[in-house]
């Protein structure tokens, strides 16, 4: 998780975000965040090592912020539970833009996550895999390796989460309708009656 910070260093962290969101990756100085943030350079030098140190702890805070809400209660119902989860992926990504354009959308230029940045966002990949797991194991879905699956769920509902945050659309459809047919048409064709229409992996 994201290590807890003192007021200072949430403070450099919400002016990091502000300037990304506002003023693009240009903005983001070590002595432009200190400037926003009311401390001196040394605060972000001692705090974060630097400004890639901040960096990484943003997208460390978007992947808490993202795995708090695809990490819901259980049901009875596998399926219905991968819904909830996609349509929470789309409500956090919209309500964090700054923060998952860090993670997903290489908006920082020359930015490397750091080990433990990447190992955050391979556990939250890891839980989208047991609830497709689980939706195997009750017989609901293909039975294809379970990490491809969850790959293919992930990969559709990033690219059309992305293409609402760019504000691009091919069809020009209500972003909401689309994101909910996608859900559909996605969990129908990998429901376990489709099996026979799958090619070779």
């Amino acid at each position: 998780m994201a290590r807890p910070l003192d007021e200072q260093g949430q403070a450099l962290l919400d002016a990091a975000s502000r300037l990304l969101s506002t003023e693009g990756p240009g903005a983001l100085t070590v002595r432009r965040m200190a400037t926003e943030a009311g401390c001196s350079t040394m605060g972000v030098y001692s705090r974060f090592g630097g400004k890639d140190g901040v960096v990484d702890e943003l997208y460390k805070e978007g992947v808490a912020r993202l795995f708090s809400d695809i990490d819901i209660d259980e049901t009875e119902d596998p399926i219905d539970d991968l819904r909830r989860c996609g349509r929470n992926y789309r409500t956090n990504a919209l309500a964090n833009g700054t923060h998952y354009m860090v993670v997903f959308g290489g908006v920082v230029p020359g930015f490397r996550p750091s080990d433990e940045a990447i190992g955050m966002a391979l556990a939250a990949f890891g839980r989208l895999a047991a609830r497709v797991r689980r939706a195997q194991e009750a017989g609901l879905l293909v039975d294809e390796p379970t990490d491809k699956i969850a790959e293919v769920i992930w990969g559709t509902i990033h690219g059309h989460v992305m293409l609402e945050l760019i504000g691009m659309s091919a069809t020009h459809a209500d972003p909401h309708e689309r994101y909910e047919r996608t859900l559909d048409m996605l969990l129908t064709g990998l429901a376990r009656h489709a099996e026979r229409a799958l090619g070779p992996a």
